[in-house]
């Protein structure tokens, strides 16, 4: 997929690049895109924290279920890195899954919010320039990651999906088998093994893919431009862009979880307290008095935690809001974008601070309504795609019509529930389902060109007075001379 230049955003942790040059004061100036653009809409990626319980229990289905996505959802063993990456409900909150053997995630990333449901389909919103939300024929699937312009899903076999730009080959996991976790940075994607090793894709140019000789590692988070590993020992590694010293983790010890944002790193320690380094112009790094803590994602400039009674803290850049999550309650998992913060609740509901993202009222836990399509037509054609009957699909599904008249007619227009139709008039058009809708393709025949007496009249006087000319013309040709 080539890349997109309409959109600097995308889910997880996508996140500007520092421009060396620019001073600290500047602030946000400083995170510029390669091509020099003011990159300030990526966002980070939050990865999903798995334990080595988790990892060598991958081929339990109950274990399975529990684990969760480096993406932007923290599970039991994981703490949400910078864009994606929270997995399991907090330790006191209990997610209530009627059915599906999936634990149920949200993923953050710079402008578009993913949500895993129980029954391992997958949903999406927000920009989708690149194709990041084109996830709703994914199945099977038991993670997900958001990074800034793509969207990576791991499913229960062990292997990868992947949606969205692709510039620097950050989608290109579909080989991959045996993996347990995923994280998506801002243009790379990094998949933890069952061995404890790494495999990852996408763009380098700061070494953030540069861990392959990583071994014994429990879980792993992307960032905007560096990788971070937390190993089975409680110590943590980081590779990859450390301008503002994000990759200083070397002396972190009795961590449980870590999570990566635009330019800072938090970990989680046994004790629930945190610890911090990197960017810190906005006060993200500034968690040393949190306590309770179950779960942490890291935006792209800011830090939201999840207590362990189901309520939620944030610190740093509220520029958009994302850290007015002081009324949340009764919260199991937390994942943070560039400029939003998302909440999965214990029923399943969603709910969002930032960046305004429709969430189109989601439920996690329940299957998703369908809609019926009625289709009919007029006589003397007919709708061959999809073809006529009653259809069902799930929302938003975008369903295309195709009506093709008989020999002798043409397609007049569609009539009925046609709200949301792109266009009653073209016999190839869509329709998008947001409800129950009845539609009619309507013909009818070729009108013959009417006959105009006076100049039909005019034609054959026209013909029988050429007919008189030549006809005198041949006698006289015969008279004698």
């Amino acid at each position: 997929m080539e890349r997109c230049e309409l959109g600097s955003f995308s889910l997880e942790v996508g996140w500007i690049k520092p421009v060396r040059s620019l001073s600290k004061g500047q602030g946000k100036q400083k995170r510029l895109s390669k091509g020099g653009a003011i990159m300030k809409n990526r966002k980070l990626l939050l990865p999903a924290l798995l334990s080595i319980v988790l990892i060598f229990s991958l081929n339990l289905p109950a274990l399975t279920a529990e684990a969760s996505v480096t993406g932007h959802l923290p599970d039991d063993h994981s703490i949400i890195h910078s864009r994606v990456d929270s997995s399991s409900p907090a330790s006191t909150i209990s997610l209530n899954t009627p059915q599906g053997n999936v634990t149920p995630m949200v993923a953050a990333g710079d402008e578009h919010t993913v949500g895993l449901k129980a029954d391992g389909t997958v949903v999406a919103v927000g920009d989708n320039w690149c194709g990041q939300c084109d996830v709703g024929a994914w199945t099977g699937i038991i993670k997900i990651a958001a990074g800034s312009e793509h969207t990576v899903g791991l499913k229960a076999d062990g292997t990868l999906v992947a949606v969205g730009g692709n510039w620097h080959g950050q989608c290109d996991v579909g080989g991959w088998t045996g993996i347990t976790q995923v994280a998506a940075g801002d243009e790379h994607t990094v998949g933890l093994k069952a061995d404890g090793t790494l495999a990852a894709v996408g763009d380098n140019d700061y070494g953030q893919c540069d861990v392959g000789g990583w071994t014994d590692i429990t879980q792993v988070a992307a960032g905007g431009f560096h990788t971070v590993g937390l190993k089975t020992d409680g110590t943590v590694v980081a590779v990859g862009d450390n301008w503002d010293g994000q990759c200083d983790v070397g002396g972190w010890t009795d961590i449980v979880k870590v999570t990566a944002g635009g330019h800072h790193t938090v970990g989680l320690k046994d004790d629930d307290t945190m610890a911090a380094v990197g960017d810190n112009d906005y006060g993200q790094c500034d968690v040393g008095g949190w306590t309770d803590i179950t779960q942490v994602a890291a935006g792209g400039f800011h830090t939201v935690g999840l207590k362990t009674d189901g309520t939620v803290v944030a610190v740093g850049d509220n520029w958009c809001g994302q850290c007015d999550v002081g009324g949340w309650t009764g919260i199991i998992q937390v994942a943070a974008g560039k400029y939003d913060t998302v909440g999965l609740k214990t029923d399943g509901t969603v709910v969002a601070v930032g960046i305004e993202i429709k969430l189109a009222k989601w439920n996690l836990i329940e299957a998703a309504p369908q809609y019926e399509l009625t289709i009919s037509s007029t006589s003397r054609g007919l709708v061959n795609t999809p073809g006529e009957g009653t259809f069902t699909y799930d929302p938003t599904t975008v369903v295309n019509l195709v009506a093709e008249p008989e020999e002798g007619y043409r397609f007049v227009n569609w009539t009925g529930s046609v709200d949301t139709i792109a266009d009653v008039n073209a016999s190839t058009t869509n329709i998008s389902m947001d409800g129950d809708y009845s539609i009619t393709a309507n013909f009818e025949e070729i009108p013959t060109p009417p006959i105009n007496g006076p100049i039909i009249g005019a034609i054959i006087a026209a013909v029988v007075a050429v007919g008189l000319v030549i006809l005198f013309v041949r006698k006289r040709g015969r008279s004698p001379a």
